[in-house]
């Protein structure tokens, strides 16, 4: 009898599974129900992941400084849960880390790329998010991916470039921030990590910044491209390497195909007055490189987490201050330098720093929290943008 039950028993379960199929739900329809994230009202965070055959979770994400895992506690229907928090308003990525294995949250259907980095996206919503990096009702500009020939290089390539709004409509020409991101990342990483085009956006709306043309390249030399941008067999080309940062060619394309490809191709203001540059880690490297060794060129210049290079090798210190002295000369209008307290690049950028005193070239200084972190590019964006072509 009991046996006939049990039986009987299994034939409704999986009756009612057809005639009802909400009634059980397969792994990843749990989910795919879960809400994760979860921004709480005093913006705490609750992260969660059903996940019932793995034996250990964490969660790790840039609300941490340094970034370190978050374990998370398993409940007996295999439900993994961890709190961070509460957090300031800012845009945040993360992933899990489900028994060694990195993967994205299944709940959230917001991600971001920076190079090889793909993670999920966390907004806490306040001030900052809403008004300064998120998507308002307000003009937008237009970002395009524009492929333009580079005879330096011997290739054609790509770059993304931001037309502020009414561009289209007017006869207005523009000044121009060449924006360069860090090793590893691509001419995309400015938009899908830096939220470039919102700022200046949100900037303009405000009265804030003068309208402006952003031509984000990309900083490695031996590739056209990002990486699902590129022709298939230089799908696998290592862009990694210190060699990517220290050729020169880059630096001399920028110059020679990049400058003069818009130029020539938008409406600008093409003289010093009206150019400027800026660059994060490895495009802080490549800013110095070139507007070191092309004085006057820019009369705008941004230098973010990055020091003196003489981390590199081959750092002939006579020939830096030599050009160092030609910079200063040229009376550059504004050249910041961004760091964060616990960027791991802090020591050099206080030896450039140094150097710099005792040369007597001015510059801003903006220390600010955190480290090597997309959290603060765009916070120095955000105030260089307000400073450019005043």
């Amino acid at each position: 009898m009991k046996n006939k039950q049990i039986r009987f028993s299994i034939i409704i379960i999986v009756a009612c599974s057809f005639c009802f199929p909400g009634l059980i739900l397969t792994a990843q329809q749990r989910s795919a129900s879960l809400i994760s994230p979860e921004v709480k009202e005093d913006k705490s965070v609750i992260f969660r992941l059903y996940a019932p055959e793995a034996k250990k979770v964490t969660v790790r994400g840039t609300f941490q400084d340094p970034i370190a895992n978050i374990e998370m506690a398993r409940n007996d229907t295999g439900l993994f849960v961890a709190t961070a928090g509460p957090l300031a308003s800012d845009m945040y990525v993360y992933t899990f880390i489900v028994d060694g294995v990195r993967m994205l949250d299944p709940s959230n259907n917001v991600v971001v790329r920076d190079g090889s980095y793909i993670e999920s996206r966390l907004l806490i919503p306040g001030d900052w998010a809403e008004k300064v990096i998120g998507v308002r009702d307000v003009p937008h500009g237009r970002v395009s991916a524009v492929w333009y020939p580079s005879p330096v290089l011997g290739m054609n390539r790509r770059m993304m470039v931001y037309t502020p709004p009414d561009y289209e409509k007017s006869n207005v020409r523009y000044p121009v921030l060449y924006l360069l991101h860090g090793a590893g990342g691509d001419e995309e990483a400015w938009i899908s990590r830096g939220k470039a085009n919102y700022i200046i956006d949100n900037l303009i709306a405000d009265g804030k910044a003068v309208p402006m043309i952003i031509v984000i390249t990309n900083g490695v030399a031996s590739v056209p491209a990002a990486p699902g941008e590129r022709p298939l067999q230089m799908a696998g080309v290592n862009v990694g390497s210190p060699m990517a940062m220290t050729s020169g060619k880059f630096e001399e394309s920028l110059i020679k195909d990049v400058i003069p490809f818009i130029e020539n191709n938008y409406r600008v203001q093409a003289d010093p007055d009206h150019r400027a540059i800026a660059g994060l880690s490895m495009g802080g490297y490549q800013t110095q490189k070139i507007t070191n060794t092309n004085p006057g060129k820019f009369m705008y210049i941004g230098v973010w987490s990055m020091g003196l290079y003489n981390m590199f090798g081959q750092y002939d210190k006579e020939e830096h201050i030599a050009q160092l002295k030609e910079l200063k000369a040229s009376n550059p209008i504004l050249y910041y330098i961004g760091c964060g307290k616990t960027d791991f690049l802090f020591k050099g950028v206080t030896e450039l720093r140094s150097l710099y005193d005792e040369l007597g070239f001015k510059y801003t200084y903006r220390e600010s929290e955190g480290g090597h972190s997309w959290n603060n590019w765009r916070l120095y964006l955000y105030e260089v943008a307000q400073m450019l072509f005043k």
